[in-house]
C-alpha cells in the first residue's frame, strides 16, 4: 500500500507518518517548501502551491488512499486575514486534490480527511453522534461544514470518503494540551466560565491510531476522533493541577475577560462539545488511553 499525505509535517501527520513507517506502508507526501522534499523508495517528497494552483502530478503515481490533513492553525488570531486563511487552506488544497484525480489516470480507492467536532453547536446537554445534521452557527462550524462539504466532492469519482472529526488533541509535542498545561503548571492556571463546557479530548496515539484503524479496515463515512469519555473544562483543569501538584489559586476566568483578550476566536475556550465514540468502537478500534487518568500519567 502506498499513501499520500497532506499535512504530513504537522503534529498529526508526524505521527502518521511514523505509524505508516512501523506498518510497511509506503509513503508520498505534498510540501509547499521544495528544500523539505525527500526522495526515497518508501518516503516520497512533491512540490505544490494551492495558492497557485500548482502540484507535482507524480504524486499521485502508485497511490492507493489520500490521507488529507492541511490546514491553518485555528490557534492564531482570527483577524481577517486569518479567518481566510483558515478557510483558503482547507477549501483550496481539497479543491485541488479533486482537479488532480479528476485530470489524471490514477489508482486512488479512498480519500480519508480530517475533519473536526467544532461542526456540532455548542450544547451542554447533547451527546453528539456522527448522525447530528444541525451545524454550529459560528465560524468554526460553517468552516468544517465547508470542508466535509468539498471532500463529499470526490464521491463523484468513485472514491470512498472517509471524514474523521477530530476532537482537542492531548500531547506532549503541542497542540491545545501544551496550551492547557503551561499557566497550570507555572502557577496561574484557572477554569475557564463555570468549567462546565465539555471538552472531547483524544491522546494523539489513539488519533493517529484512528487513521490507520480506518484505511487497514477501508472504513467510509463520517466517525467521531474523540476518547469515549469525555470530561468538562473544570474536571480537565483540576486533574491537570493535580498531576503537576500545582495548586489552583485564581478564580474562574470570566468569558467577557477571554474575548477581550482574544477575540473571536474565545469560543474554542468556552464552547462545548460532548462527543460519542461508540461508532468507530463498534469497528472494532481499541483506545490505548480512554479516560482522561490514563491520558495524563503518560502525557505528564
Amino acid at each position: 500500500m502506498r499513501v499520500l499525505i497532506t499535512g504530513a509535517t504537522g503534529l498529526i501527520g508526524n505521527d502518521i507518518v511514523k505509524q505508516c513507517q512501523e506498518n510497511n506502508i509506503a509513503i508520498n507526501y505534498l510540501t509547499t517548501r521544495k528544500s523539505k522534499i525527500v526522495n526515497t523508495p518508501d518516503y516520497k517528497g512533491f512540490y505544490w502551491n494551492p495558492d497557485a494552483d500548482a502540484i507535482d502530478v507524480n504524486c499521485i503515481e502508485n497511490v492507493d488512499i489520500i490521507i488529507h490533513l492541511v490546514g491553518a492553525s485555528i490557534s492564531k488570531r482570527w483577524t481577517r486575514a486569518q479567518k481566510q486563511a483558515i478557510l483558503d487552506s482547507r477549501l483550496k488544497t481539497t479543491a485541488l486534490l479533486y482537479k488532480t484525480l479528476e485530470s489524471n489516470p490514477n489508482n486512488i480507492t479512498q480519500i480519508v480527511s480530517a475533519s473536526a467536532i467544532g461542526i456540532y453547536p455548542d450544547s451542554k446537554t447533547n451527546y453528539y453522534t456522527e448522525e447530528e445534521l444541525q451545524v454550529n452557527a459560528s465560524f468554526l462550524g460553517k468552516v468544517v461544514n465547508a470542508w466535509e462539504e468539498a471532500i463529499d466532492a470526490f464521491k463523484a469519482l468513485n472514491i470512498k470518503v472517509s471524514k474523521v472529526r477530530i476532537g482537542v488533541v492531548f500531547s506532549k509535542k503541542g497542540g491545545a494540551f501544551v496550551e492547557l498545561l503551561k499557566p497550570i503548571k507555572y502557577g496561574v492556571g484557572a477554569i475557564m466560565g463555570s468549567g462546565e463546557q465539555w471538552m472531547s479530548w483524544i491522546h494523539l496515539h489513539d488519533l493517529t491510531s484512528i487513521f490507520m484503524h480506518i484505511i487497514n479496515n477501508k472504513l467510509e463515512g463520517i466517525y467521531n476522533a474523540v476518547a469515549p469519555n469525555s470530561e468538562t473544562n473544570k474536571t480537565i483543569t483540576r486533574a491537570i493541577a493535580k498531576h503537576l501538584n500545582s495548586p489552583l489559586i485564581l478564580p474562574n476566568i470570566p468569558k467577557f475577560a477571554m474575548k477581550i483578550v482574544l477575540g473571536e476566536m474565545h469560543i474554542i475556550l468556552f464552547e462545548s462539545q460532548r462527543v460519542s465514540a461508540k461508532k468507530i468502537e463498534n469497528t472494532g478500534f481499541y483506545f490505548q488511553y480512554n479516560n482522561l487518568e490514563m491520558a495524563l500519567d503518560d502525557l505528564i
